[in-house]
């Protein structure tokens, strides 16, 4: 089988190109992945050059993109103002066929634009979510979504992200018939807002022989692992995201500080260095890649604008397993199956 073409925007991110580069390096070294870097092909040349004199042997080939979008940039206007910019760019190497998926760490908003002009919408998807894995006390990963494509959501799209996430749930994390959980402010019914309430309602009333829904969960219930799949409104689930990754951040800056405080702790330390490494490399987001936009016709990945080589690579690598394994065919596959639940959720939106 031909290795699958991952179009990489290597303008988008924080300090790119470089981790791109290193990345994709990495990525084609390992096998099973071809990459091009889309971007400023002198700038690229020379960046490759300057890492690895062998790049031309490698499969690795340059796409020329002279613009970039920027952070600061407005998505909508910028994919439109910009259609020779390096993102752009990646998603149409997909649409005419030159590149199977596309991963960028670039503006999220405008990798959702880009998603939603240029791939379009899955037939019977309202609106695309962006899922996360989320690391958990027992082991295991959470798949958690929408982490912030939707701002404002409606029922309908609730229970969307909970077919979509439980698609995702078995293939990115091995879960057989995945339990779904709904993020509320506690477990009991009449917990929650009108949104969550009536998506609890019709999940609870549709029941799914892809998944089982097991009602309101808790933001504690998303880090003990109680649940294969979380679902939330991108609002709360961007903002219950950048807690974790903040908790996790201060918690460490603390443990550092309390280790180096004294000779004693550092001692203790020493010999408590093999249990800290396992708990580093658990919480790394490096290992976890990058998150896909669920829900359009189409494999894209979006990584953190701070990613690091390693998760470049990983997020390549990832990608390249999504179009192997077809997780786009098992998502509109889905998405055709629970028509009946979607069109009950619009129903219930019209009475209401």
């Amino acid at each position: 089988m031909a290795n699958a073409r991952i179009a990489l925007d290597a303008f988008g991110g924080d300090s790119c190109p470089g981790p791109q580069i290193e990345g994709a390096l990495q990525a084609v070294r390992t096998g099973g992945v071809d990459v091009v870097l889309v971007g400023d092909e002198q700038k690229l040349k020379t960046a490759l050059d300057a890492q690895a004199r062998d790049w031309a042997s490698l499969p690795i080939r340059i796409h020329h993109a002279p613009d970039v979008i920027t952070m600061q940039d407005s998505p909508s206007k910028a994919v439109r103002g910009k259609p020779g910019a390096s993102m752009p760019q990646c998603f149409e190497l997909v649409k005419t066929g030159e590149a199977d998926a596309v991963v960028s760490a670039g503006n999220s908003g405008a990798m959702l634009a880009c998603g939603l002009f240029k791939y379009r919408r899955i037939k019977g998807v309202d609106r695309p979510a962006l899922v996360t894995s989320t690391p958990t006390r027992n082991g295991k990963l959470t798949a958690f979504l929408d982490v912030g494509a939707n701002v404002d959501c409606k029922p309908v799209n609730l229970v969307q992200f909970a077919v979509l996430g439980a698609v995702y749930a078995g293939f990115k994390h091995g879960r057989t018939r995945p339990n779904v959980g709904l993020l509320s402010n506690g477990s009991e019914d009449g917990k929650g807002t009108e949104l969550t309430r009536v998506a609890h309602q019709l999940l609870r009333e549709h029941p799914s022989d892809a998944f089982e829904y097991t009602g309101y969960a808790e933001g504690s219930d998303l880090m003990a692992g109680a649940v294969d799949v979380m679902v939330a409104d991108g609002f709360t689930g961007n903002i219950a995201l950048k807690v974790m990754e903040a908790t996790g951040r201060a918690i460490g800056g603390w443990l550092k500080d309390a280790i180096i405080g004294s000779t004693r702790s550092k001692m203790g330390a020493l010999l408590m260095k093999p249990a800290l490494m396992e708990l580093r490399s658990a919480l790394d987001p490096d290992v976890y890649g990058a998150a896909p936009l669920l829900g359009v016709r189409g494999l894209a990945f979006i990584c953190h604008g701070s990613a690091s080589a390693n998760a470049i690579a990983h997020s390549l690598e990832f990608a390249a397993r999504s179009v192997s394994e077809k997780l786009a065919p098992q998502l509109e596959a889905a998405v055709a199956e629970h028509k009946p639940l979607f069109d009950a959720a619009k129903t219930a939106e019209s009475a209401s």
